[in-house]
């Protein structure tokens, strides 16, 4: 099964970060770093959504509805259930974690790429990535400030302005500046996906080198790492069991059934790391480790599953058609 090279990066940084942490001046260099790239990940977010093209998307509601039902409502059920496994299987700690896990969005390239590769509703994933990405701003710290409260190193008003602040703010100047930035950010997407990367890397840096620093990795032993990826293999294996079956409750195509299956199921962790390290500061790094570990799983399992569904799309085809009430109204056509 392939393993993402970004990973790779990401675990790299994070032994450079338990060999090199930033301490003193160094640390208050990083933090600075991280919170501007912070700001311009949100803002590039921005400048890319096209206004136009989301609006277009609404008019498959449904589809994007059962996407972000999937997302920020049951992800976010499992994780309140998967209390009951602390402090058997889970210390405190990581079921904060995991529990952030559950609430940030969905991810944008990996859903088209896989629903692509399975021959999907591709426009509707482009769609439904992009909304869920842009509702998590506002709802993912909403969600975590109820469900995780204290346990997030002082959730407070004044860390909800932090988020307005770092994630909103620079989000809605990148719609704003859209109209005149908009085909630089086209044009040098890829330069400009490298940029989101290293801005990422340096997140992770200043993260764990805070978390090096604070000595909480003494709190992690192999035991319960285990414990955590038993968990999250099983969350998985629940939501992507959801999101197909789901969708052949609800009459959806099977184009349409694919995408939810791949935007349903996935947790972005482009998204989900400036949030932590915003909603989690010196808690950061111990907090984005189920995220992280859940990423890897997730590229793992769905390319695997993304291959299988263009490999059977004569048979299934062949027996959905005549069941299949939906794509005349979910179709594929979403701007």
């Amino acid at each position: 099964m392939p393993i993402d090279p970004y990973i790779l990066l990401l675990l790299g940084t994070v032994g450079l970060a338990a060999l090199f942490p930033a301490r003193g001046t160094g640390a208050d260099v990083a933090s600075g770093a991280s919170t501007a790239a912070i700001a311009f990940l949100f803002f590039l977010y921005g400048a890319r959504l096209s206004t136009r093209e989301a609006l277009d998307g609404l008019k498959h509601w449904r589809l994007h509805v059962t996407v972000l039902a999937c997302t920020f409502v049951v992800f976010p059920l499992l994780g309140m259930a998967a209390r009951g496994l602390v402090p058997v299987f889970l210390t405190h700690p990581l079921y904060q974690g995991l529990l952030f896990l559950t609430l940030v969005p969905s991810t944008v390239q990996s859903s088209i790429a896989f629903t692509s590769m399975a021959r999907g509703n591709v426009p509707a994933a482009i769609c439904a990535g992009s909304f869920s990405s842009l509702v998590g701003i506002v709802v993912t710290p909403l969600l975590a400030a109820a469900l995780l409260g204290g346990g997030t190193g002082g959730f407070s008003a004044d860390s909800l302005l932090e988020i307005v602040l770092q994630l909103l703010v620079p989000f809605l100047a990148g719609q704003l500046l859209r109209r005149w930035i908009g085909g630089f950010v086209t044009r040098h997407k890829k330069v400009l996906g490298l940029v989101d990367r290293g801005s990422i890397l340096l997140v992770v840096y200043a993260a764990f080198s805070e978390g090096m620093v604070q000595g909480i990795w003494h709190q992690v032993s192999p035991v319960r790492l285990g414990g955590l990826l038993v968990v999250e293999a099983v969350m998985l294996a629940v939501m992507l069991a959801l999101t197909w079956y789901g969708g052949k409750a609800l009459r959806f195509g099977r184009e349409d059934r694919i995408t939810i299956q791949f935007a349903g199921s996935k947790k972005s962790l482009a998204s989900g790391l400036p949030m932590a390290s915003v909603l989690f500061g010196a808690q950061a790094s111990l907090a984005v480790l189920p995220l992280m570990l859940f990423h890897q799983m997730q590229l793992m399992v769905c390319a695997v599953i993304a291959k299988r569904r263009a490999r059977d799309v004569p048979e299934e085809e062949t027996a959905s058609a005549p069941a299949s009430g939906s794509r005349p109204a979910v179709g594929t056509r979403s701007g």
